[in-house]
């Protein structure tokens, strides 16, 4: 799942990507309206989670401006005010749910999972390339069935892989959608989980050079006779 998270306050923003990371999603973060919304109009997100109060546009008009953009995506709006007109106005902007802070994050994920049941958003659910699959519906990753185990950013990474096959996958996109981009990762890190990764693909029978490395660029998956293919997940 992409999220596209609108947070100025730097620490909560940290705290909620790495624990919806964690839940295997995909978080983007801008730190005031107007990237908030330069973001959406550039990415394909299957929610946000939008703060009120916020620098440059506020988040009640930033939710009206993404709602005339898209009148589907699901919208949750996080704010410290508790009382029902404040509630009323943001539900009203556009908003589909509403959590107040501070953020039980438990909960949060779980207004995440209702809401997308809730408005039947189909979601890719297994990639595969060749004879791995990533399956998103039990985050199982898997070579010729052989389970594979990755940490939640080597599942990212390999999500990431799949998604962008024989395409060039840059490291600022590794960065943007598996790190915050508050604390973005050191060159060593990304280097680091993309050699776990490739061991583990190895030990599980794929060819070392499964994962391409494009010098000074990025990654690609290796080219085969099998295009990278997608089911979407049934209407729930």
């Amino acid at each position: 799942m992409k999220i596209l998270l609108v947070e100025d306050d730097a620490p909560l923003a940290d705290t909620v990507t790495e624990f919806l990371t964690d839940n295997h999603c995909l978080v983007t973060v801008a730190d005031d309206g107007e990237a908030g919304l330069e973001q959406f109009k550039r990415g394909d997100f299957n929610l946000v989670l939008l703060d009120v109060m916020l620098p440059k546009i506020d988040g009640i008009e930033l939710c009206k401006r993404m709602r005339s953009e898209d009148t589907d995506i699901p919208i949750i709006m996080m704010t410290a005010r508790d009382t029902s007109t404040d509630k009323i106005t943001g539900l009203d902007a556009g908003a589909d749910d509403y959590i107040v802070k501070p953020i039980d994050l438990p909960e949060m994920l779980a207004r995440v999972r209702a809401l997308m049941r809730r408005v039947n958003a189909p979601i890719p659910m297994v990639l595969r390339w060749g004879d791995l699959q990533v399956d998103l519906n039990v985050y199982e990753v898997t070579y010729q069935d052989r389970v594979i185990s990755l940490t939640p950013k080597e599942f990212g990474i390999l999500e990431l892989l799949l998604r962008h096959g024989y395409n060039v996958l840059r490291r600022h996109v590794i960065v943007e959608h598996v790190w915050s981009l508050d604390d973005p990762p050191k060159e060593d890190t990304i280097n680091t989980n993309i050699k776990s990764l490739r061991n583990k693909l190895k030990a599980a029978g794929a060819p070392p050079d499964l994962i391409e490395t494009i010098h000074s660029v990025g990654y690609r998956l290796k080219r085969n006779s099998d295009k990278p293919t997608e089911k979407v997940a049934a209407k729930v």
